[in-house]
């Protein structure tokens, strides 16, 4: 699936930004960078398919207590602000064990295609490839 990578991936999380204000302080994850932001929502039960991506990487940003994430054969539980790198070719899968959905928001770098979803397994048998 080399065709998806026509962007810069980058091989480690990059540099996240800490700015303080007078009013306050924010975070800069991605600053002048070419990516896809995605705010990702998994129901009670639910679960994305256990997929990986050769065209990009993804920086995901936990927003609500509670994510089961796997990234390669570690399964963890994440809570609100916990921040998790999924390299290029990583297989990963976000999860909802508890009884509200679980929010993660989505930082991708590099081309970002659905055709670029590798599913390895899928509660809801879609193909192999991303629909």
């Amino acid at each position: 699936m080399s065709e998806f990578v026509t962007k810069p991936i980058p091989d480690a999380k990059p540099d996240v930004a800490f700015v303080s204000r007078p009013w306050g302080t924010f975070k800069q994850y991605a600053f002048n960078q070419d990516c896809t932001v995605s705010l990702m929502s998994v129901l009670p039960g639910q679960r994305l398919s256990l997929q990986s991506h050769t065209g990009r990487a993804e920086l995901w940003i936990v927003i609500d207590d509670g994510a089961t994430v796997q990234v390669g054969d570690e399964i963890k539980e994440y809570d609100r602000g916990d921040e998790i790198w999924i390299p290029a070719n990583e297989k990963h899968r976000l999860s909802c064990k508890g009884d509200k959905p679980v929010r993660v928001l989505e930082v991708a770098f590099g081309n970002w295609q659905q055709a670029d979803i590798q599913r390895y397994e899928d509660d809801y048998r879609r193909s192999e490839k991303g629909e």
